[in-house]
């Protein structure tokens, strides 16, 4: 049962980020853009380090043990784009609300911050930001309604992403403890920048700074309704010792879970960082993640 619990607790971790993202948003006097590019990175790079390197080799290990050489290869290559296959049709199927993963300007956070400066002309402000940061601009409407609209969605829209997400952490967490803490260290902080984009909308069609925080972190509780499920799942299946779990369904799911890890880390995480930051920052990112992924990994052998 400790096993449990350190699952959960890993998964709830991981979404509680997205209330870390809405509170960074409305205390931070400015915008650290060039840190969240490198936390962005350095996100993408542990879990496509961990997936490729760990997670994927497990899954074979698994399957060539119960399928053969020959067939577990097989096996491991289908799991792992049958992963990459379900988190794309759930992208393509949840509302995008404009794509929730980009970020917003400087110039969209300031009423955040001083509760006397004027909501800002988005159009004007997408028109004119050649320089900075905002690639990503959000095009919002200055109507409350839409901006209401837009803020629920794009929590709905993280929310059902993060279902998946909270699953393969408490899976991987399970079979590895380690491994649970290097995916969920790796989730919370692709989840900060997700909290900022659910609270700035919500805010501004509010005025309720309590509403856009709790809006934030319900779409981040998501993983560990996941976790929940996940675990609910071998309690029927399985039963109380999860180390009973068929070794073929295990490589089945740890090929899955590598998969989603690698959708999200090119889908997202690679795109939001090199949104973010300049010139190498997403790339610096990128490599301390893998390294300190490698290291981790090479001191508890």
């Amino acid at each position: 049962m400790k096993e449990v619990w350190i699952a959960m607790g890993l998964t709830l971790f991981a979404g509680l980020a997205t209330g870390v993202g809405s509170v960074i948003a409305f205390t931070a006097k400015r915008t650290n853009y060039r840190f969240l590019s490198v936390a962005t990175g350095f996100s993408a790079g542990v879990m496509l380090y961990v997936s490729f390197v760990e997670i994927f080799f497990k899954g074979l290990e698994s399957l060539t043990e119960h399928y053969g050489d020959y067939w577990g290869h097989w096996v491991n290559a289908a799991s792992f784009f049958g992963g990459m296959l379900v988190i794309g049709v759930i992208d393509n199927l949840i509302p995008a609300a404009r794509n929730p993963h980009e970020p917003h300007t400087e110039d969209e956070l300031k009423p955040l911050h001083n509760a006397s400066a004027p909501l800002p002309d988005f159009e004007a402000v997408a028109a004119s930001s050649v320089a900075g940061p905002p690639e990503g601009i959000h095009d919002h409407s200055r109507h409350h309604r839409n901006l209401m609209r837009m803020g629920l969605f794009t929590a709905l829209a993280i929310g059902i992403h993060n279902f998946p997400e909270g699953l393969a952490t408490f899976l991987a967490a399970i079979r590895d403890p380690s491994l649970g803490v290097a995916i969920a260290v790796a989730i919370a902080l692709h989840n900060i920048p997700e909290g900022i984009s659910v609270s700035v909308p919500i805010f501004y069609a509010t005025g309720d700074r309590k509403k856009a925080f709790t809006y934030s972190l319900l779409s981040g509780l998501a993983e560990p309704a996941g976790a929940a499920i996940a675990y609910l799942a071998l309690r029927v299946f399985i039963g109380d010792d999860f180390r009973l779990m068929p070794q073929q369904i295990m490589g089945i799911l740890f090929g899955g879970i590598a998969g989603i890890m690698v959708y999200i880390s090119v889908d997202e995480l690679l795109p939001t960082s090199r949104a973010y930051g300049k010139g190498h920052d997403s790339l610096l990112g990128l490599v301390a993640g893998m390294l300190l992924m490698a290291l981790s990994l090479l001191l508890m052998k």
